[in-house]
């Protein structure tokens, strides 16, 4: 039995007395709270269970540590076994309220054996979908595999003994038997003096360096105990990362694995054909692909999971339900639209199976290339188009007497200019004011003739290669439709969206490197020395405007009071306190 009862219900008892129910529903537990209706529910299911049926049931989390009735109610359930898990879900997650959930699974079968319960923490694994919270595929899956293998995972899951659980009087509340909360990233004051980054940062990077032990040596360098120091600026972290041997081998590793998943998911899905199930097909290529990314090194296989879940609800899926209705067919459609007055007009055409694109980069390679330069040329003109039209733009720019910059209107500035002569005399201002607004506009109009060009050229060659295209259809046999839908789409997507997990470990590692390095870059002595440098500095510019300048740190007492407010504010006086409270 599976339900998903009305929370906290208040009238659960309405219409009968629980004292003496008829199907003795609480005569083992105990009653519910007249104003609490959670248990009631559990233990209806409880009683309606035959002696090796199984239930879950969503509630608040308030019945994993509320006291009185609940609680006695909560200790009964766990002595008898039946209670076999607890699935702890994000807040905010079911519509009319924002409180987080549980799910608490329910085993008749071996209760009397059962010495324990299997908790998850899941209240991490969501994703933001609108106002609400979402459990996304992944999430799913993982809560699914963690609770059936009953895998202890860190900060996720663990089977709880029943002597634990009676140490904290029953109380359920995960919290209390699974730390779930994220590591605090820790400043480490001596570093922050003294300079150095601590060594326990770089070492808590240990999944990384167990496969690039030698990309660690070529980042840090012993500094003294408990301390190391960047071998290379900030700045070039990143390219050190990347272009390390044993890094670039892990990135080649990686690509392989989706070649060798690649290699063996081909053929199956080419031999789909009319009738296929749709749902069937994913759930095989899924769990294929987590499968074929688990336990692999800094690759999460359900963040994997997840790419191709998402890539069956844009488009996957539409296209496998297509197949198993019509097979392998890639016919075009016109796109018609109805105009206001009741007219059909034609927008185009369009193939859902095979894309435009995908028939253009394999049989059109050269036409694509020849349009993507003349796109590059419109870019070039449009831009120096902009950049002149901004250079000249002011009140004493060429395009000043211009209402609106167009074709017209410059045309119709230079008519009313003078033609320049070349025996214009060099030192005539107003000759060569004019000459120099008579060339903006002369470049203006080039430029403009350019990119019109360019326009026109772009139109005639993407009508062009439309129509052969479009034409190029009808002649794909089967193979090529397959290769088109297979490799080129369905497997070319996947793999792009599979590169962003190898990026992301790149990215995560660059920062986390990076993130230290910024952090104890600069230790106390030298920003105290900077601040003396800087106070020397408004010194010497106060002295040569005449303003007496006030002592530098050098010249202070070290007793002197941070807090002083007598001493006037200036540039030196905000520097030295500034200095005097970190170092307090």
């Amino acid at each position: 039995m599976v339900a998903n009862p009305p929370f906290s219900d208040k009238r659960w008892s309405t219409g009968f007395d629980p004292e003496h129910d008829t199907w003795t529903r609480f005569q083992s537990f105990g009653v519910p709270p007249a104003k609490q209706g959670d248990y009631a529910y559990l233990l209806h299911i409880v009683r309606s269970l035959k002696p090796k049926g199984k239930g879950a049931c969503i509630l608040p989390h308030g019945v994993l540590f509320r006291g009185n009735a609940e609680a006695e109610i909560r200790k009964n359930l766990l002595r008898k076994g039946y209670l076999a898990g607890i699935i702890g879900l994000p807040p905010n997650l079911f519509y009319g309220t924002g409180i987080p959930a549980c799910i608490l699974m329910l085993d008749k079968e071996n209760a009397p054996a059962r010495k324990g319960v299997f908790m998850v923490d899941a209240s991490e694994g969501y994703a933001k979908d609108g106002p609400k919270n979402r459990l996304r595929s992944r999430d799913i899956h993982q809560i699914v595999d963690t609770f059936l293998q009953g895998r202890d995972l860190p900060g996720y899951s663990r089977w709880v003994p029943l002597e634990e659980i009676a140490k904290n009087d029953y109380n359920l509340n995960l919290p209390r038997y699974i730390d779930s909360r994220k590591t605090e990233d820790v400043q480490d004051l001596a570093a922050h003096l003294n300079g150095g980054i601590p060594l326990r940062d770089v070492e808590s990077l240990s999944e990384y360096w167990q496969v690039c032990p030698g990309l660690r040596k070529a980042l840090f360098a012993n500094l003294r105990e408990g301390y190391v120091s960047l071998t290379l600026a900030p700045n070039d972290i990143r390219a050190a990362i990347f272009e390390h041997p044993e890094f670039f081998r892990l990135s080649e590793d990686l690509r392989g694995l989706f070649s060798e998943f690649r290699k063996s998911t081909v053929p199956k899905l080419k031999a789909l054909d009319a009738g296929c199930q749709p749902k069937d097909v994913i759930r095989e290529l899924s769990e294929s692909l987590l499968a074929h990314y688990r336990d692999r090194p800094l690759l999460d296989p359900y963040a994997v999971y997840q790419h191709i879940m998402d890539y069956w609800d844009e488009t996957l899926q539409d296209d496998l339900y297509q197949i198993a209705a019509e097979g392998w067919k890639a016919e075009t459609s016109r796109i018609l639209e109805t105009t206001k007055t009741g007219k059909s007009k034609d927008k185009g055409w369009i193939c859902d199976l095979v894309p435009k694109t995908l028939v253009v980069n394999r049989y059109f390679a050269e036409q694509q290339q020849a349009l993507n330069e003349l796109e590059s040329e419109l870019e070039t003109a449009t831009a120096a188009l902009t950049e002149l039209e901004e250079e000249e733009g002011g009140d004493e720019g060429a395009f000043a007497e211009l209402d609106k910059i167009n074709a017209a209107q410059v045309k119709a500035r230079l008519k009313e200019l003078p033609a320049p002569t070349d025996q214009s005399d060099p030192s005539d201002q107003t000759d060569r004011s004019e000459r120099t607004e008579h060339e903006a506009l002369d470049r203006w109009l080039e430029l403009n003739a350019q990119q019109s060009q360019a326009k026109a050229a772009i139109k005639a060659a993407e009508a062009e290669l439309d129509k052969r295209a479009y034409k190029h259809y009808p002649k794909l046999n089967r193979d090529e439709v397959q290769t088109l839908v297979v490799e080129d789409k369905w497997m070319g997507a996947l793999e792009t969206a599979l590169q962003s997990e190898t990026d992301r470990i790149s990215q995560s590692l660059t920062r986390r490197v990076k993130e230290l390095a910024d952090r104890y870059a600069d230790p106390l002595p030298r920003l105290t020395q900077q601040v003396a440098d800087l106070e020397t500095r408004v010194a010497r510019h106060l002295t040569r405007m005449g303003i007496p300048a006030p002592n530098t740190t050098a010249d202070r007492s070290d007793q002197s009071d941070p807090t002083d407010r007598t001493e006037p504010t200036t540039p030196a006086s905000t520097f030295r306190r500034a200095t005097q409270e970190l170092a307090r």
